[in-house]
């Protein structure tokens, strides 16, 4: 059962793998090709033609909404890169606090007032939620308040890094196939010297799978999602009812939607951002982003929604034990024979060998994990790199494989823990509040006094 699980998760990390290596090292050849035949301005269209005046002057309205809480240490050359944009439409910036009291919009009024006469960008207050996250209140907030001629909106997380050409790329993909109903992407992150940050980074990466399809995916992230602006206006299948009414998870609630009204959601090859991590990540910062991460598995507005949680609730923490219990049986195995081989008196005859070829098992297992993630990492850097020309390129070398080892383990240990810890709870605090679900659903928030 042990070794099926972790075998089970081995297949699953270079079945990823490969996918994503296909998707997005299909782009980056691609890119680099047209850079080679003289488009130097591929990293934003492959089709130097798309540049041309009478294309870019048909382009259709975009509204950027970001929902923003707090002042982070990458979050100003976050904002930078999302609104110094290279899109050639009509495009707006709608920031939206909780506050004019939250450090945000302080920080983002300044930014605003350097960029005035480049971008066209403002400030929304939208006031404490009280029936929904703060996250999905603000972006609905953001949304009453976007230019009616708006064709498309793009909801962005303060913590992403946009390329140059995204919000174009992700244009061209929404003309192109009209079906979709929601266009998404992922973070990559650039963990810092700390094991905390790279159990984040390791946190991340096999959750790619839900993105490795280079196209149509069942999986999306609320950290970048583009839309249908008509779709918020006419309240289409009651999506904004859900959210504004007990919503949790925007990413979730919207999947949900999609699967249920048989829509398309997409991810295609270029949707990928750098996220740099904070630089000191403590375990308490850690484990509250994991609860994070667990607690939406609680979240639901449907019986069917609710068994694909569950599914996944199961899955993992079976798959995720599967792959640290071997470890541990290992380090047993290992301890008893090293203590034979020094005369232990405890032991009177040869301890049995099949702890010794499970432990090379393991090794040979992780080692292969280990190469498949930085594979994997590679590829994403490199298209991130090409996709971002104007910004310091990020190296792979920078990052400590023994710090991603260890947090092989760390995560799937703690993921089951935490997982239970939330069905269990059902309340989970973020940024000093405390929300409290019933059937899939806020009923209650609690707000301490700095918030």
């Amino acid at each position: 059962m042990l070794t099926s699980g972790w075998l089970g998760l081995v297949q699953f990390v270079l079945t990823v793998s490969a996918l994503l290596l296909r998707s997005r090292g299909r782009e980056l050849k691609q890119i680099r090709d047209e850079e080679r035949n003289g488009n130097s301005f591929s990293f934003l269209y492959l089709d130097i033609n798309d540049l041309e005046h009478s294309a870019q002057e048909n382009l259709p309205r975009v509204s950027v909404v970001m929902p923003l809480k707090g002042f982070g240490e990458h979050n100003l050359s976050n904002w930078r890169s999302q609104v110094i944009s290279l899109y050639g439409g009509p495009l707006e910036f709608v920031f939206v606090v909780e506050s004019k009291y939250d450090p945000a919009y302080e920080a983002v009024s300044k930014l605003i007032i350097d960029l005035q006469g480049q971008v066209d960008a403002k400030v929304v207050v939208a006031g404490l939620s009280t029936t929904c996250s703060q996250k999905i209140h603000n972006q609905l907030a953001g949304v009453d308040v976007m230019h009616k001629a708006t064709k498309y909106v793009l909801f962005l997380d303060d913590d992403v890094r946009l390329h140059p050409g995204s919000i174009g790329a992700f244009v061209t993909n929404m003309e192109e196939n009209p079906k979709i109903f929601v266009l998404t992407g992922y973070p990559f992150d650039i963990p810092s010297n700390n094991i905390w940050s790279y159990c984040i980074y390791e946190y991340h990466m096999p959750c790619s799978m839900g993105f490795a399809t280079g196209g149509q995916t069942f999986f999306l992230w609320g950290g970048c999602m583009m839309m249908h602006a008509e779709d918020f206006r006419k309240d289409r299948y009651g999506m904004v009812s859900g959210l504004r009414y007990g919503g949790y998870s925007d990413d979730m609630t919207l999947a949900a939607v999609a699967g249920a009204n048989k829509r398309v959601i997409s991810s295609p090859p270029v949707a990928v951002f750098f996220h740099p991590l904070s630089t000191h990540v403590s375990f308490s910062q850690y484990w509250n982003y994991l609860q994070k991460q667990t607690f939406v598995l609680e979240s639901y507005n449907s019986q069917v929604n609710w068994m694909m949680n569950r599914a996944l609730f199961y899955s993992h923490c079976w798959l995720s034990w599967g792959f640290v219990l071997p470890y541990m049986i290992s380090l047993i195995q290992i301890t008893a024979w090293c203590r034979f081989l020094a005369g232990s008196p405890c032991f009177d005859k040869v301890p049995s060998t099949a702890g010794v070829i499970l432990s090379f098992c393991s090794l040979i297992c992780v080692g292969i994990e280990i190469s498949s993630l930085w594979n994997l990492s590679k590829v994403e850097i490199e298209l991130c790199n090409t996709l971002s020309p104007e910004e310091p390129p990020v190296s792979i070398h920078l990052y400590n494989w023994f710090f991603v080892f260890v947090a092989l383990l760390v995560d799937n240990f703690l993921y089951p823990i935490s997982a239970m810890y939330s069905h269990f709870n059902q309340h989970i605090d973020w940024a000093g509040v405390r929300y409290h679900l019933r059937d899939g659903k806020i009923f209650k928030i609690e707000r301490g006094k700095k918030s």
